[in-house]
Formats: structure tokens, sequence, C-alpha cells
């Protein structure tokens, strides 16, 4: 397992190296193609390459021609084989952290809850490794209340660091004949006002979570961005008399995410590079919108 990790690690690297020089190559093509069409001179440091260039841009099709990234790397095999997600906590959590847990486990399909004990975090990625978990989801309190959430996916990562607030599960409602019954059917996702990149790179942390859903399932997930806070809202509907009479219920938990940090690495990894950070007490931070508009 330790040679696999070791082999694995360095493939990641050397595809990282060879990322700067491809995306340079891709610049001299983009800016051949771009005077050759506009008629331009050809610009002077790629005289010398104007022949090779032109070859390879003849041969070029509309996938090869965007070089890829490592992060079109992390999710590649996401379509061949279902999410397989663990869920677990912080050390020692109290009832209320373990109850939202329990329901975070329904929300996820495909998803298994642990017991945390006394378990490293680097233990914990390591065994989710071996036993093919796709993504790790570690949920943190403060006080008895559910602070945090960090969504990492795996082998490879992002790590995606979220804060929680407002958190109002199954147990905390006292009207039980208003709320649906809880679903474990596939449910459908409403992805709202993800329109930046930071926003689009969210989105996909967030949907490659939830296997691909039938299309008769009722059961609806929504995470709406507004002003950089998430709301997710888990709702059931039923049509009882045709299309037009919808009704729908909410079945919870509900909670607010404020997305803080995303790295490129697993949660193990210390010294992994920041892709995002939020930077709340900036002159300019009450204009700026992270995720979308």
């Amino acid at each position: 397992m330790l040679r696999r990790n070791t082999r694995l690690r360095r493939e990641y690297l050397y595809r990282k190296s060879l990322e700067g020089k491809e995306r340079l190559h891709y610049e001299k093509k983009r800016r051949l193609r771009e005077a050759l069409e506009e008629g331009k001179p050809i610009p002077t440091e790629l005289r010398n390459e104007e022949l090779a260039l032109r070859r390879e841009i003849d041969l070029d099709d509309k996938d090869g021609a965007v070089p890829k990234s490592l992060i079109d790397d992390e999710y590649a095999g996401a379509a061949l084989r279902e999410p397989k997600i663990l869920l677990t906590t912080s050390r020692n959590p109290s009832a209320p952290l373990t109850q939202f847990v329990k329901e975070l486990k329904v929300v996820f399909p495909n998803s298994q809850r642990m017991n945390r004990g006394g378990q490293v975090i680097s233990e914990i990625v390591e065994s989710c490794r071996s036993h093919d978990i796709t993504d790790l989801i570690l949920v943190h309190e403060h006080r008895g209340k559910p602070d945090g959430l960090i969504v990492s996916h795996l082998p490879f990562g992002p790590t995606a660091y979220f804060g929680l607030l407002n958190v109002v599960t199954r147990h905390d409602i006292k009207d039980r004949k208003a709320m649906g019954k809880m679903s474990e059917a596939y449910p459908h996702l409403i992805l709202d006002n993800f329109t930046s990149k930071i926003g689009e790179r969210t989105a996909n942390i967030m949907k490659h979570l939830f296997p691909v859903p039938k299309q008769d399932s009722k059961r609806i997930l929504t995470f709406a961005n507004r002003d950089d806070y998430i709301s997710f809202r888990h709702h059931v509907y039923e049509k009882h008399g045709g299309p037009k009479s919808i009704d729908l219920k909410e079945v919870g938990p509900r909670f607010e995410l404020r997305l803080y940090q995303i790295k490129r690495g697993t949660v193990d990894q210390g010294e992994a590079q920041n892709e995002f950070v939020l930077r709340p007490y900036m002159n300019t931070a009450k204009k700026q919108k992270s995720l979308g508009a």
C-alpha cells in the first residue's frame, strides 16, 4: 500500500510539472492562430517554430486544443463509479453533533458513519484510500453546535473547508406532521448561482458527492448561493392530482455553508497548495463575491 501511494504521488507530481510546459506551448499556438486569422505578422519569437506549430494546429481537435489541468484529473474517473463517502466527527462528539451526522448519513447516498475514537486524520485518510472511499467528510463543533464541515476528495484532493451556520436537524422540529418522510432514493440536485470560477469549482465538489439519480426520483436537494452563503434544503414532492398539483414538503436537515478555503490536496496534507482562501477583513471584502453574483 505504501509503495502504491508513493507511485501515485510521483505520477501526480510529474503531471503537475508537465502542466506548466503544456500551458506555455498552448499559448504559443494560440498566438500564432490569432495572427494567421487576423492577417497580422507572425510574432518575432515564434518565427523559428512556425512550421512545427502550424502542423500541430492543423492536427488539433476541439478537445486536444485546450490543455487539461490537474483539476480535470481529480474527477476524471467520477463517472465510472458511484461515490463512496465516509462520515466522521471531531473527537468526543456531543449528542447534537452525533444526531446531525446521523441525518447527514441519509442525505448523502452510499455513505457510512464511523466513530472517530482516538484515530488521527492521516490514519483515517490511509484507511479510506485502501477501501476505495472517494470522499471523506469531517464535521466539527463548538460547545455542542456543529460549526465546521470539511469535504476531502480522495486520493488526490481537492479539500474544501466550510463554516456551518443555522443548523436545524429533523430532531429539532416539533411539528412532525409538517415534515415529509426521509427518502433514501438518489436525489436530484439544484445548484443555484455558482457563476464564478470558484463557484463552479465549489459546485463541482458538491455535485460529485451524489450519484446520478433516476428520472422519476421525488427527492430534491438544493444548494443555493446568496452573498457567498450556501443554503442547503432537502425536499420531497408528490403529484396527487397531476403535474399542476405538486405537494412539496421539507424533510430536513437544513443549514448554511460558508466556504473559506479550498486546497489542492487531501485533508492530511498540510503542505498542499491553496486554491482559494477567504479574506473577510480586507477593505474590499464587502464588494467581493467569490462564488457568484
